[in-house]
């Protein structure tokens, strides 16, 4: 029998807590409870998560912050719990590399859902032995650039660039059909679809983040169509 995949659940409220992990526990996931930043931050080397279940307001170090140093070392998934709505609260987490954003209150089985989606995800972009020798690849290329969706890699001027999922998948989308403009709504819903709710400002997060890694190049580039979308396109 395989192993269960763990969960850290990281809320200062116990009932909460212990109110998710009945739903994780009831759909065979292995959990840990922890009641603050400092507690999540020291277990997660001996509890080894397959995903971090975040909220935002901890006492001591917050959930920005614990996302910042998970980042610092690892692209372990994160999805980040809170009761702030705000876009800016949501923009904040996703550009500190959360990879979804749950308001309280939620729905069990949303919350399900995207525990489910979000390691899902995790788990493709591992990439697998038979995976990376299959013969039907899924990969564009262009100068200096090859990004490939069956192993989810990203090969930058002979480099290896580390991208979470939904980054790889936006910049596979775009470039695989050059100069074609896609609003964020379409953009949202393709990448995300029934799994993400958010506003269209997640987009705009992620391309940044793809931006900053790859950057343009004198063959092709990532445009920003104001008041429309983007498009990758070919100079």
């Amino acid at each position: 029998m395989a192993d269960k995949q763990k969960i850290m659940i990281v809320d200062d409220d116990n009932n909460i807590a212990e109110l998710i992990s009945l739903y994780l526990v009831k759909e065979c996931y292995e959990t840990l409870i922890c009641g603050d930043g400092e507690d999540a931050l020291s277990n997660l080397s001996s509890f080894d998560p397959d995903l971090v279940l975040l909220d935002i307001m901890l006492p001591g170090i917050d959930g920005y912050e614990v996302c910042r140093q998970i980042r610092l070392k690892s692209n372990l998934p994160v999805i980040m719990l809170s009761a702030k709505g705000e876009t800016f609260d949501k923009v904040l987490g996703l550009q500190l590399g959360a990879d979804d954003y749950i308001e309280k209150p939620f729905d069990s089985k949303e919350l399900v859902a995207r525990v489910k989606a979000v390691l899902r995800r995790s788990t493709v972009s591992a990439g697998s032995p038979q995976a990376m020798a299959d013969t039907d690849v899924e990969a564009v290329t262009y100068p200096d650039l090859i990004i490939n969706l069956t192993n989810y890699s990203v090969n930058y001027k002979g480099n290896s660039i580390e991208m979470p999922p939904k980054e790889l998948e936006l910049l596979y989308f775009l470039a695989k059909a050059p100069n074609r403009v896609y609003t964020r709504e379409q953009l949202l819903d393709r990448i995300w679809g029934y799994e993400y709710s958010g506003d269209t400002r997640t987009v705009d997060v992620h391309i940044k983040r793809i931006r900053e890694k790859i950057g343009d190049h004198e063959k092709w580039r990532i445009s920003t169509i104001w008041g429309k979308g983007y498009k990758f396109e070919t100079l």
